[in-house]
């Protein structure tokens, strides 16, 4: 679903990304861990078209991305770090909105049904976003990438900020999102987090990809001490 061939991005003197070569597959979650700077948010933004390539090609579904081109952004949702929805409007107020912008028409029970799949409590959905805590937000996002049927979603630092129960239910989430289908490509710190959830796991430094592991084949332990080594 997800490809980068020698991707490549420099802002003058500087290379924030350097010829990466990447592929995430159908129902594959692929975490990049780096330190502040490495790359991974850089890469985000190339596949979802906010920023454009020095060099390379990014591919989503054998589709190069291009800026602002709506043939790859009907494809793919994304989940910042903070999710920016409509603080006034309820859970369900927002999903509906975002949804009809996408061009999605659903009733009050497929909107709650999305929302409770995404692991929002039944009580929250009807209540001001405002109100909401940060991993509360988190799975309206996701509820949004849900109805908006996105083959593709990308996370960038989803769990920062989360208290160890809502990171639990988050990865939980996240792990039924690979199971559906969903390809997945997140950035992170949470090196815990990343062999929990994660299919795959890179790690990146100074906009290189310099190791990629299968996240069932190396314990926390283990990728902590290639991370340190190679940061």
């Amino acid at each position: 679903m997800l490809q980068a061939i020698n991707l490549t991005k420099t802002y003058q003197q500087h290379t924030a990304l350097n010829r990466l070569n990447l592929s995430v597959g159908k129902g594959e979650v692929f975490c990049l861990l780096g330190q502040n700077g490495a790359g991974k948010t850089t890469t985000i933004n190339l596949f979802l078209g906010f920023i454009a390539a020095t060099s390379g090609k990014a591919l989503i579904n054998g589709i190069e991305v291009k800026v602002n081109d709506p043939a790859t952004k009907k494809l793919i949702a994304y989940i910042p770090e903070v999710v920016t929805l409509y603080p006034n409007l309820t859970s369900l107020e927002n999903l509906d909105f975002f949804s009809r912008l996408a061009g999605f028409r659903y009733n009050r029970a497929q909107l709650e049904e999305f929302l409770t799949r995404s692991g929002l409590q039944r009580d929250a959905i009807s209540k001001r976003l405002a109100d909401h805590s940060k991993g509360m937000r988190q799975k309206v996002g996701i509820a949004i990438a849900l109805a908006r049927n996105a083959e593709v979603i990308f996370m960038d630092e989803p769990t920062s900020g989360l208290d160890p129960k809502a990171t639990d239910e988050f990865t939980g989430i996240v792990k039924s999102l690979g199971e559906a289908g969903k390809s997945v490509l997140m950035a992170t710190h949470d090196i815990f987090n990343a062999v929990n959830v994660g299919t795959h796991v890179g790690i990146m430094r100074q906009g290189e990809l310099v190791h990629t592991l299968s996240a069932p084949e190396i314990s926390a332990n283990d990728l902590q001490k290639l991370y340190l080594e190679t940061i």
